[in-house]
């Protein structure tokens, strides 16, 4: 048994201190009760989070996950505690007043994972995860616990069959603005929703939870393809038998998260989220998580490593494969080979099996011939990242667009601004959203909200209407990894701080320009700075309960949306 200095074991450096001695008889008395055995007081004891919840596909099959984690960890001769969090649905709560605590969820997650696993001594744990804010709330609590840990993903869900095609969550969204545009019958929409999420998983494509996913694998808290595998399959199982063992051998060698996420990490994550063309709230989780490790990642950072690695995957909610069509092919594990061989991969980052990215990666097999979801880099779905990080004057801190490619580099239009998602929605079904306008909707931002909704509603009655190369769409919200079209949003200062988003007015012309990274307010300065100085903050929407903490204590979107930035203690 390896010792820390000082004599203490390694194996058991904080569930020593909660269960050894006589003076901590009344703890083990505890423990008995829970089903402890005499011989589990001398074992490492990991707890096993657990996400499962019955309010969402996404994680309504992760209890039985749990159960095959915790067999790994005592099969390998650890002690297994599991314990549960919270979760929410986004798909469910789209375009409500409850998506407000979306954003919130996250940082609970991290706050309860933290607070279970330092009160009960855990000298490692493992993190179970399926919808988008799960992903990265584990990794929070890893990153600030720094005890050895990894992350299993819950997996992605099979695609639902509508006629000939995959369908999946997107498609129901979508097929509400067709119905508005008289294109798609309320049966048909009935229809779609009845199939489009046939069982357990995460949503089906290159949306935010298979984009985090992906992310956590590459940056190496993961074991290799664990992102990529079915909600319901034999691999998962396998996967989560294999991460129990594998947090045994972390505790025995002293392996923990910070010494896992550096830098390079994290710009692993960033090359593989833009080589799979993945979600915009990549940006602002991976640079939450960072905050979280003691690493500093910028918007400046997404624009550096953006330039030089292309998007490759041909996934929706842009390109027309779900994620169980690149599961069928390998998953993610010849990507990142391709990308490695490639010198896009930092491949001396250290990684939950204890080997190095190159060495996880030495053996990795190449997807089949003729497959066409993953392009080669002579024909790349689009040179450089579609993840756009902005400036200019209507976002002088930061804004984030998902830029395909296919709705152009550029738009000029004339502003038509909400004040919230719902009479935006409202406005785009009925036809007051025309041709030609930027939709603008403010005070949706982490303080303003509160909590940030996605406006994966009002994107996709865009697309649905058939506008989505007609109108942009700015907000200080953030969108659903479905959502698509020529969408900016993230924008800081927020609206409610301030921000020049606040000051919009009906007709205001509004040039993007996705090439030169920037989104203008074309009025003179001067009318600028009058209309600012004129501005006046509204109530605060919430003043009791978790939403009005939130707001008290949420650092801007461009900081990761943290809530503990504001102590400064750092």
């Amino acid at each position: 048994m390896k010792k820390k200095s000082g004599g203490q074991s390694l194996e058991r450096a904080h569930s020593s201190m909660v269960v050894d001695g006589i003076e901590r008889a009344p703890s083990r008395g505890m423990l008995y009760a829970t089903g402890f055995k005499k011989e589990d007081f001398a074992r490492s004891q990991v707890g096993v989070a657990s996400t499962w919840s019955m309010v969402t596909p996404c994680n309504m099959h992760i209890d039985q996950l749990a159960v095959s984690v915790a067999q790994g960890i005592n099969e390998a001769g650890g002690k297994a505690v599991v314990f549960n969090t919270i979760t929410i649905s986004d798909g469910i709560s789209m375009g409500t007043e409850g998506m407000k605590y979306s954003m919130v969820s996250r940082d609970v997650i991290a706050d309860s994972i933290e607070t279970v696993v330092g009160c009960q001594g855990f000298d490692g744990f493992v993190a179970i995860g399926g919808c988008d804010k799960n992903m990265p709330g584990c990794v929070m609590a890893m990153a600030r616990l720094n005890r050895p840990s990894l992350f299993v993903y819950g997996g992605t869900i099979l695609p639902g069959t509508h006629g000939d095609r995959d369908v999946d969550l997107v498609n129901i969204f979508e097929a509400v603005g067709k119905n508005a545009a008289g294109q798609c019958s309320a049966e048909e929409v009935e229809a779609i929703a009845e199939v489009a999420i046939p069982g357990p998983g995460s949503c089906g494509g290159m949306y935010t939870a298979n984009t985090m996913a992906s992310a956590i694998e590459a940056m190496g808290l993961s074991l290799p393809n664990s992102s990529a595998q079915a909600a319901v399959s034999q691999e998962k199982t396998n996967d989560c038998e294999a991460a129990g063992k594998a947090v045994l051998e972390l505790i025995r060698r002293g392996i923990r998260p910070r010494d896992i996420l550096s830098k390079e990490a994290f710009e692993n994550a960033m090359t593989v989220v833009i080589a799979l063309g993945g979600s915009t709230n990549a940006v602002m989780h991976l640079i939450a998580m960072a905050y979280c490790a003691g690493v500093k990642l910028t918007l400046d950072d997404w624009t550096r490593v953006g330039k030089r690695v292309p998007v490759l995957a041909d996934l929706k909610p842009s390109g027309k494969y779900v994620m169980a069509r690149l599961v069928e092919i390998g998953g993610t594990v010849p990507l990142m080979k391709m990308l490695l061989d490639e010198g896009l991969l930092h491949g001396d980052c250290l990684t939950v099996t204890g080997k190095t990215m190159r060495e996880n990666l030495r053996k990795a097999p190449k997807y089949p011939k003729g497959q066409d979801i993953i392009r080669s880099f002579k024909n790349p779905i689009k040179a450089t990242s579609h993840l756009v990080a902005f400036g200019g004057n209507l976002c002088p801190l930061g804004a984030v667009g998902k830029i395909s490619g296919k709705e152009g580099l550029h738009f000029n239009g004339k502003a038509i601004v909400f004040e919230n998602e719902e009479s935006a929605l409202k406005g785009i079904l009925s036809g007051k959203v025309k041709a030609g306008h930027v939709v603008v909707i403010r005070y949706e931002g982490p303080r303003g909200g509160p909590g940030m909704r996605e406006m994966l509603s009002p994107t996709s009655a865009i697309m649905g209407k058939g506008l989505g190369k007609e109108v942009a769409l700015i907000t200080d919200g953030r969108f659903s990894g479905g959502s698509h079209g020529f969408v900016i949003g993230h924008v800081t200062p927020e609206a409610y701080s301030g921000g020049p988003l606040a000051v919009v007015k009906n007709g205001d012309p509004i040039r993007i320009d996705a090439e030169r990274r920037k989104i203008d307010l074309e009025i003179s300065a001067t009318e600028l700075d009058a209309r600012l100085r004129a501005w006046k903050q509204p109530k605060p929407r919430y003043t009791s309960g978790v939403l009005a903490k939130y707001a008290a204590t949420v650092a801007s979107a461009s900081e990761g949306a943290v809530t503990d930035k504001h102590l400064n203690l750092r």
